[in-house]
């Protein structure tokens, strides 16, 4: 069987890889598995959908809602709406058995993407996945005349959305007194977070937030974080925050056009919570590729960190099995189950605004919770990835840089999940002895393992 689904749905160029026939088979097939074993409530199953605002997404929308409705699925199209807030709102609807949101993330224009949600808000597992591809284009017995479903809109999804992440914080105006730039990428949260910082009493500066079906995620937002930090200083914000095209997560920028990144805006939400008694066995989750400095700022607050693999849905595995109240990632991606079942970049957003609004101290404050290390990053390409693991000389040149650094640097090689390369990842004390490191492991990798 190939597998049509990646680490996050199914990814690819529109109309190349990712086509409006596939999208109709794939939606198909999802109604199939996700309605099966369906609570009986005498109503016909039913979906919502969302997407970011790709050109593409238009033809791709269309072409779900008639898999869907050709499937006897009543289709509820919320329009252009962030990946959270579909998520959030299939999980709080329980008259919604799942949900689609057809977006690429951070990936450029040309790109788009299906990503399905059960009826509990939670991205599929590996599992559910295989059987859908499993079950693409399958000839089915198909219902006629009242049978198929019927599409309509959806039109204040997103609104209420923005409304459930003004109300994960107390008071009418929560976020009072403060001044903040926003950069919606020209995405999916160009309308709903701007209303929500301002629907919570902050004085609110809007950049790329002018989709157009072209521009989404073209030198803005939290891939492109320069406009941003020009936009903070020239304004005399107190804060910046930027989101990707599906806003499903956040960085920052504080009142010096300095980047607060997902680590530190982790370790932020950590101490908050561990101080109101709301982190779990004051425990926090994150990838292999947080920082190092992550680990030890938590630890030094008494704070534990699960590591796993790379990947928010690795995340939120370990938290459900764990209990766990915050993960996320480096990139941006923070979880909060409390408000919410995936990453979510507005939600994270109010929740680090509101600290920088109840403890009157800076983000730059803040943030300094966390002193990163300087961190390098070395693709090495056209190599065999098994021999990472089993090559002695590989072994032992990882071995000897972790012998020197000891307990002031990190060393991490990874095979890459898609492509046939290996990523060499060092941290240090000081940019120099990051940069030798990886070079001397990335040139063993290379000598030893290169694909003839």
């Amino acid at each position: 069987m190939t597998r049509i689904f990646g680490t996050d749905g199914v990814r690819g160029r529109a109309n190349v890889d990712v086509t409006a026939e596939l999208a109709l088979d794939l939606s198909v097939a999802a109604a199939h598995v996700l309605i099966e074993g369906r609570p009986e409530t005498g109503l016909r199953p039913r979906a919502l959908l969302g997407r970011d605002p790709r050109a593409s997404g238009e033809f791709l929308a269309a072409a779900v809602s008639a898999g869907l409705a050709s499937a006897g699925v009543d289709v509820l199209d919320a329009g252009v709406i962030p990946t959270p807030g579909l998520a959030h709102l299939v999980a709080s609807r329980p008259d919604v058995d799942l949900a689609v949101m057809i977006s690429a993330s951070h990936n450029p224009m040309p790109d788009n993407g299906i990503k399905f949600f059960d009826r509990f808000g939670r991205k599929l597992a590996d599992d559910v996945e295989d059987a859908i591809t499993e079950l693409v284009g399958r000839r089915w017995e198909r219902p006629t005349g009242a049978g198929v479903g019927r599409v309509a809109p959806d039109p204040g999804a997103a609104q209420a959305y923005a409304a459930h992440c003004v109300a994960s914080l107390p008071g009418r105006t929560p976020l009072a007194g403060l001044t903040v730039v926003v950069d919606c990428a020209h995405g999916a949260a160009s309308t709903a977070a701007p209303f929500a910082l301002r629907t919570a009493g902050a004085t609110v500066h809007v950049i790329g937030a002018d989709p157009d079906g072209l521009n989404i995620n073209d030198g803005y937002g939290s891939t492109h974080l320069g406009p941003l930090q020009q936009a903070v200083v020239a304004a005399g914000a107190d804060v910046g925050v930027a989101f990707d095209g599906d806003a499903d997560r956040c960085l920052a920028v504080d009142h010096t056009g300095e980047t607060v990144d997902g680590d530190q805006i982790l370790a932020v939400l950590a101490v908050a919570m561990r101080d109101a008694g709301q982190l779990h066995e004051d425990t926090v989750v994150a990838t292999v590729m947080s920082n190092l400095g992550l680990h030890l700022a938590l630890e030094e607050q008494g704070i534990a960190l699960v590591t796993t693999g790379v990947g928010d849905r690795y995340v939120l595995e370990a938290m459900r099995e764990g209990g766990w109240t915050l993960g996320g990632e480096q990139s941006g991606h923070v979880i909060l189950p409390r408000w919410n079942t995936t990453g979510d970049g507005l939600l994270t957003a109010m929740q680090l605004l509101h600290q920088v609004a109840t403890t009157g101290r800076s983000l730059r404050e803040l943030a300094g919770v966390v002193t990163r290390l300087p961190q390098v990053l070395l693709n090495v390409a056209g190599v065999d990835k098994a021999g990472v693991r089993t090559d002695e000389a590989v072994t032992e040149a990882v071995a000897a840089a972790e012998r020197e650094l000891g307990r002031t640097g990190r060393v991490l090689l990874r095979a890459s999940g898609t492509e046939p390369l290996v990523r060499v990842m060092v941290e240090a004390p000081d940019i120099e002895g990051a940069e030798r490191h990886a070079r001397a492991i990335a040139d063993v990798v290379r000598s030893r393992l290169t694909l003839a």
